[in-house]
């Protein structure tokens, strides 16, 4: 009895921990779009804007990765793949394609489409890993995407842009990416050690397509225009880099390892509304009492995937045979 009730508790704890920390990832990343309109307005391209922040948030992070290793260097060439993927997928392709979604459109539009990624991932661990949702996560899938039509405002005929829309869901790909390899402790990379990898792949391609001019780079030190002020253009680059980039990556990563790819990706579709939120107060972008309707159902949806969630059984591994490690390095893998 003891024991199931520490289990239990212990549960409880990582969950809590977990929503907390989706939370303010999902909040940091939704002031990205918003950052980044009063920079594209000036003249700066996506791809520039892009570079920066990733190679910000990359050269913060470096050092503390490294640390995490605790001279495990093997978990590097193992997981090169990996990180790859995790750089040009979940890094510099959703990033991208989200900045260039946001010159077509508005920013909460074009990351409500961003966000259909959850749908996605609830697909991928159904048909890669055989886990069955259950029918309270399907409903809340459905009631979160009842409440993303309604902030779209396509009901009312709202102008979308097709252009637009395409880049946004080449960033949902980019998105899916994400929660997939972030929730993965089986790789045994520390998540902050993840986070700088990526994002020093992500940097490298975004440079090396700039600089061999695949890429458009333009950038400009013209000051940048919020709704009734103006920053000088290196406060919003610098905010990018630190907040939106590094901070969201290692705190989403953690989310992910403690809630599971399907769970975190639904929680954070709060992203949406704090990016509403945010364009709102720095860029006047009021939304319709239809879309905050559709916030409010969005909400509700994850609220009812997570009762989802709670009926799924935990699995529980068998403990190992009482035999003598041979290898001095295997450990347990370090909390992200």
């Amino acid at each position: 009895m003891g024991v199931t009730t520490l289990t239990h508790d212990t549960t409880s704890s990582r969950t809590a921990a977990g929503l907390t920390l989706a939370v303010a990832s999902a909040a940091s990343f939704g002031l990205s779009g918003a950052l980044a309109r009063g920079l594209l307005d000036t003249g700066w391209s996506a791809g520039a804007t892009v570079a920066l922040r990733i190679g910000i948030a990359a050269l913060v992070l470096v050092v503390p990765g490294a640390l995490a290793l605790r001279g495990q260097w093997h978990l590097l060439r193992t997981n090169a793949g990996l990180i790859g993927i995790y750089g040009i997928g979940a890094v510099a392709g959703a990033q991208l394609c989200f900045f260039y979604a946001v010159t077509y459109m508005q920013v909460s539009v074009a990351l409500l489409l961003e966000y259909t990624a959850p749908v996605a991932v609830v697909v991928w661990l159904w048909l890669r890993h055989g886990q069955r949702p259950s029918r309270l996560t399907l409903l809340g899938g459905a009631i979160a995407a009842a409440g993303l039509v309604l902030v779209l405002d396509v009901v009312s005929g709202a102008d979308l842009s097709t252009v637009g829309v395409l880049w946004a869901l080449a960033a949902m790909l980019g998105v899916t990416t994400y929660f997939i390899i972030s929730a993965d402790e089986g790789n045994g990379l520390p998540g902050i050690t993840l986070a700088a990898g990526g994002l020093l792949v992500g940097g490298a391609i975004l440079l090396a397509a700039g600089a061999s001019g695949v890429l458009p780079f333009h950038a400009s030190t013209a000051d940048a225009v919020y709704d009734g002020f103006t920053v000088d253009w290196w406060i919003p680059v610098v905010v990018l880099g630190l907040v939106t980039a590094a901070f969201s990556y290692v705190t989403g990563i953690a989310a992910g390892r403690r809630l599971g790819s399907r769970l975190a990706s639904f929680v954070a579709l709060g992203e949406v509304l704090a990016a509403v939120v945010w364009a709102w107060l720095l860029l006047g972008e009021l939304p319709r009492p239809v879309q905050l309707a559709g916030g409010l159902l969005v909400l509700a949806g994850v609220v009812v995937v997570k009762l989802g969630e709670g009926r799924t059984p935990l699995l529980v591994e068998p403990l190992p045979d009482p035999e003598p490690r041979s290898d001095p390095r295997v450990s347990e893998s370090p909390a992200a």
